[in-house]
């Protein structure tokens, strides 16, 4: 049986600035998987119904270290223990530690989310990365905060796809 998930709110047609239509659409994606991943059960979000393994869940937490990373890590340069936390186990499927909850990631996908937009407040688009993997490249190869914006939104479009199909799958759920 299908049944509809109602699409977050996207910002508004009439934006002209880059920043606001960055940074709304990216809060849209974020809502929108936060959408996607509520309701479904314990066993859905952590199953995989394709090869490569990947659940829900597992997807979720890579998204919020995705954020870690690319804000925290390479945009500002700070020094994170373990920027690559959901590929803990090797080139498998994101991973996830033993009991951790859809609570959990939740609350870390939100820190990593409320971080992110602190630094990007702070910042202008211009502005270069700091660092990338914990070295300093030349200037002529550190991403523009505009650039990282922008990567970060078509990480988020391509795995909200990923979360569609996942969701239908899983209980029949479909809608932005």
């Amino acid at each position: 049986m299908v049944h509809k998930i109602e699409p977050a709110a996207e910002p508004p047609v009439t934006l002209t600035s880059p920043y606001d239509l960055l940074t709304g659409y990216l809060d849209f994606y974020r809502e929108t998987v936060l959408r996607k991943l509520e309701g479904m059960s314990d066993a859905e979000l952590r199953n995989s119904r394709i090869p490569t393994g990947w659940s829900p869940l597992g997807l979720f937490k890579h998204l919020a270290c995705v954020e870690l990373r690319w804000m925290q890590w390479g945009f500002k340069g700070e020094h994170i223990e373990e920027p690559w936390a959901e590929f803990k186990n090797g080139s498998g499927p994101w991973h996830l530690e033993p009991g951790e909850t859809f609570a959990d990631v939740k609350e870390f996908f939100q820190e990593q989310c409320a971080r992110s937009r602190a630094i990007v407040a702070a910042a202008r688009l211009e502005d270069q990365a700091a660092s990338l993997g914990g070295k300093v490249p030349a200037d002529a190869d550190r991403p523009t905060l505009i650039w990282i914006l922008f990567h970060l939104l078509q990480e988020y479009a391509r795995h909200v796809g990923h979360l569609d199909i996942a969701r239908e799958l899983a209980d029949g759920a479909v809608g932005e």
